[in-house]
């Protein structure tokens, strides 16, 4: 249509050009014949036909002129230069994504693709976009025509086997994976997403053997290591688990979640020494690791520390209000200490958040028996205890014995 306008415009021009110079050739002056007397001064013929010639001469240029703008403003594109457009509108929309601003990053995409229809990396950002709007059907879509422009495009099949798994298409998923991890055998992000697919499948050996073979090739891959130890722990292997725990620490000492790792296995191993000084690290990485926190709270209580394990159990509701079995420990915690008012808030704020816990139902019920010597109250919540699946001998007995 563009090449097929700059003709038609030509044509135009040509036309109006030769029109002109016609008209030049046909006001040209004749030969000026001997004025008589008869003529009038006043109008000089030839002077009229010099003048409307240079009119027209100057028209022609301006009309040829115009013409050249008009058709090397609608001269097709060259392919270099439009694959450039196309560049720098998927750049501008790669950083949009980033952003998290998805109509830009999405406006941006759809020019490239318009601009190069053949950039698979351009398909391959719309499958993203449409992968943050949760459009997995039309991601998909965006995801295999960049494949079918570029087969050997790991981060394209990483990313579709991510949607085959949400879908809850697991061999897919696992197959694109695959396909990508033979195209590039380093590809960390295929190895990782599908030891994930294998945890989910509770298939543990498959799993672990797959964090293994990411760690081959890249030794310092801190959440396969991180992942592996879980690995090793969940099937018994202790001593595994410390040793890629102990190496992911030296990687990466501010790693919270693996000095909670290390703190779990040493309290399992009643190391409580240890424990504590793993959870006091994994709490100096992230401050906001409730369960080191809670963890810490237990071993300062079994320690006879209850200052301390009052700090650590105040330092979790500070991140987590709701946590009721926290509430509960206080309660504990401020009956050992006499501090009853404080005590029986802690309890009752516990039931309040979790009325379906048979637990803190009965930590009530004694502190109501035997602090505040409240039989009426306490047999309420030891009724609710029972009615809630509980059982204890004591509970029963005094329950029968009033009547229940």
């Amino acid at each position: 249509m563009r090449v097929q306008l700059v003709h038609l415009v030509s044509l135009v021009g040509l036309v109006y050009l030769v029109w002109l110079v016609h008209r030049v050739d046909l006001v040209q002056p004749n030969k000026p014949n001997k004025p008589n007397k008869r003529d009038r001064p006043d109008k000089p013929n030839e002077q009229d036909g010099l003048t409307m010639n240079r009119l027209l001469q100057h028209s022609a240029i301006v009309v040829f002129a115009l013409c050249l703008v008009v058709v090397s403003s609608l001269a097709p594109v060259s392919a270099a230069e439009q694959s450039a457009a196309a560049q720098q509108h998927y750049e501008r929309g790669a950083v949009s994504l980033k952003k998290g601003d998805l109509a830009a990053a999405s406006e941006a995409a759809r020019k490239a693709i318009e601009l190069n229809p053949s950039s698979a990396e351009a398909h391959h950002l719309l499958g993203m976009i449409y992968f943050k709007e949760k459009k997995p059907a039309q991601a998909v879509d965006s995801f295999t025509r960049a494949l079918k422009l570029k087969p050997a495009y790991p981060d394209a099949l990483n990313d579709l086997a991510e949607v085959y798994r949400i879908q809850g298409k697991s061999a897919e998923a696992e197959q694109a994976l695959r396909r990508a991890i033979e195209i590039d055998p380093r590809h960390a992000d295929s190895y990782f997403d599908l030891a994930k697919l294998y945890e989910q499948r509770r298939d543990f050996a498959a799993a672990t053997q797959t964090y293994q073979a990411l760690l081959a090739v890249h030794p310092s891959h801190h959440d396969a290591l991180y992942n592996l130890a879980l690995q090793y722990e969940g099937q018994g292997d202790s001593r595994g688990a410390r040793e890629t725990v102990g190496r992911l620490l030296k990687l990466d000492p501010k790693y919270a979640d693996a000095w909670y790792l290390a703190g779990r296995m040493a309290e399992k191993n009643n190391d409580l020494v240890e424990a504590a000084y793993s959870y006091r690290q994994a709490i100096a990485a992230k401050p906001s690791l409730v369960a080191a926190h809670y963890n810490l709270a237990f071993i300062h209580r079994s320690q006879n520390r209850p200052v301390e394990a009052e700090r650590e159990f105040l330092e979790v509701l500070r991140y987590r209000p709701e946590y009721a079995e926290a509430h509960m420990n206080l309660g504990v915690i401020y009956t050992g200490l006499n501090r009853l008012e404080e005590a029986e808030q802690s309890y009752e704020r516990a039931v309040e958040l979790k009325p379906d816990s048979a637990e803190v139902h009965y930590n009530l019920g004694v502190f109501y028996e035997l602090h505040r010597k409240d039989l009426p109250r306490a047999l309420a919540q030891y009724h609710k205890y029972l009615d809630l699946g509980g059982r204890d001998d004591r509970v029963e007995r005094i329950v029968g014995t009033s009547g229940r």
